[in-house]
């Protein structure tokens, strides 16, 4: 009974915690959990570090080795997950199975969503570039190239995955200098993942738009997909859902066109054109041809009256 037992909060402190943790209309980015296994070194601990440095500060690392197998007890991940206030995490750790063994993943109510365990095969560290690096917080541009990563629910899923990896506070607008850090996700035909990290370089070009050269600073690595973990169809739609305050409800007659401009179409009555008051122009006057033919008309419509009424008398 004493595990069930609500605890309250005593203190202003706890409350204001308590409600942080509580689920919220606008989510604020999330922050990821890196955690050691029982061996972890060379290119793991090199991969986790760079990965650290452009995360940060949406960080928490914890520097003691853990005895953790996240595919078949995933219970004492989900425990420092939630104790550190984290949605998502990196495990590292190497052993003579799996050498240079990653696993990425991330938390929907404090139970592993998606988990995706990825083998190191080539890295060539950030440090490792002699070149200008770019500053801290910086928001990467991702691109994902080729066309398997929509072809199977598990590539979808990691490519959904690290887009959440490097998401960061939402933004209304950007400028041009503001983009500053490209990041290439790459699938090749036997299904390996290329990453790789590029600096983007405007240059002049005699014209209103820069030229652009991309040069690489690294972090470059290549992963083998090994095991994965996806939740099922209804628990990943319900983790997306969204609140019904934030749904931006349809509005009748307004369209957007492909250039952002809002269109809106407006219903009007039938308008009386012949009974409005105009100006007398002499343009405008009937002609003499036409009074004629109107006059012809009316009469022709009299004597058609009159014989329906002579008919209906007799």
């Amino acid at each position: 009974m004493s595990l069930l037992r609500i605890r309250k909060p005593k203190t202003r402190k706890g409350k204001k915690m308590l409600m942080a943790r509580e689920p919220q209309l606008i989510e604020s980015a999330r922050t990821m959990l890196f955690v050691d296994g029982r061996k972890c070194g060379g290119s793991v601990k090199q991969f986790m570090k760079d990965l650290n440095q452009l995360k940060k500060p949406l960080v928490k690392v914890l520097n003691r080795k853990n005895d953790i197998t996240p595919f078949e007890d995933p219970s004492s991940l989900e425990f420092l997950t939630m104790k550190n206030y984290a949605a998502q995490f990196v495990f590292g750790s190497t052993s003579k199975k799996r050498p240079d063994n990653i696993v990425l993943g991330r938390l929907y109510e404090n139970e592993v969503l998606d988990m995706f365990e990825l083998g190191i095969k080539q890295y060539k560290a950030i440090s490792e570039f002699m070149n200008e690096k770019i500053g801290a917080c910086v928001k990467p541009c991702l691109v994902f190239n080729g066309p398997q990563w929509s072809q199977t629910e598990e590539l979808r899923r990691l490519r959904n995955l690290f887009i959440d990896t490097f998401h960061r506070e939402k933004v209304d607008s950007i400028r041009l200098q503001g983009v500053e850090h490209v990041m290439s996700f790459t699938v090749t035909d036997n299904m390996n993942i290329l990453m790789r990290s590029y600096k983007i370089l405007l240059k002049k070009s005699g014209q209103k738009t820069p030229r652009i050269e991309l040069e690489e600073i690294g972090p470059s690595a290549d992963f083998v997909i090994r095991r994965t973990k996806i939740a099922s169809e209804d628990l990943y739609k319900q983790a997306r859902k969204q609140p019904k305050q934030l749904k931006v409800g349809k509005k009748k007659n307004i369209s957007t066109d492909a250039m952002g401009n809002t269109k809106g179409r407006v219903h009007m009555g039938k308008q009386l054109t012949g009974s409005i008051q105009t100006r007398r122009v002499k343009a405008l006057r009937k002609t003499p041809e036409e009074k004629k033919e109107n006059r012809q008309k009316k009469k022709v419509a009299l004597k058609a009256a009159a014989a329906e009424a002579l008919a209906a008398s007799h």
